[in-house]
């Protein structure tokens, strides 16, 4: 479990297709920390730590998590947010988010507003995800507030430091991101679905 508080950035050093995983190897400040075997977040897709060496580790992503979101789209050099797993009894500053990215959507507008930045994200109906003004939305693993709601789409605004310390600033009219709705509004949506 996370929280969406990215806690540090990454660079992709190499990207290997094995069948039909993909290995995917990062350079990292947290490196030292890790552990193989454990849970780290990747643009909000939770990955495993499989190999360790020096400053570099490295996850291996399956077929189906390739189908669900941007990895496919990654290249070596990538910026990339990274948070490791809560530890039980932190403060959950962010939303509770499981890693599981939902969907993959697409920057529709991206502007500057005298010190802070709005961007609009528009996503595929077929999944049913809803967003709701002032819920949470997890977007490359940035637990964030949603400023605008509309039927597959959704406003934010991002802060200075935000922006400065994650990878939003790489995003542009067009990139592709990853989609974690909230746990809670998407078993809300599900129980009334089934009505």
């Amino acid at each position: 479990m996370f929280t969406g508080i990215i806690e540090t950035l990454g660079t992709i050093q190499e990207i290997k297709k094995d069948k039909d995983n993909i290995n995917i190897t990062i350079n990292s400040i947290i490196t030292t920390e890790l552990q193989i075997d454990q849970s780290v977040a990747h643009n909000g897709i939770c990955l495993t730590v499989v190999a360790i060496k020096d400053s570099c580790y490295t996850v291996t992503a399956i077929g189906e998590t390739i189908k669900k979101t941007t990895i496919s789209n990654w290249k070596t050099g990538d910026i990339i947010n990274l948070e490791r797993a809560m530890k039980l009894g932190d403060r959950l500053d962010g939303h509770i988010v499981q890693g599981h990215v939902d969907q993959i959507g697409t920057c529709i507008t991206a502007n500057e507003t005298n010190g802070s930045w709005y961007f609009t994200f528009q996503y595929e109906e077929k999944h049913n995800n809803i967003t709701i003004e002032k819920g949470s939305i997890t977007v490359n693993g940035v637990s964030l507030t949603v400023v605008d709601s509309n039927k597959n789409e959704f406003s934010v605004a991002i802060i200075p430091y935000t922006f400065e310390n994650t990878n939003f600033k790489n995003i542009n009219l067009g990139s592709k991101i990853n989609l974690e709705f909230d746990v809670i509004g998407k078993y809300v949506s599900r129980l009334y679905s089934n009505k």
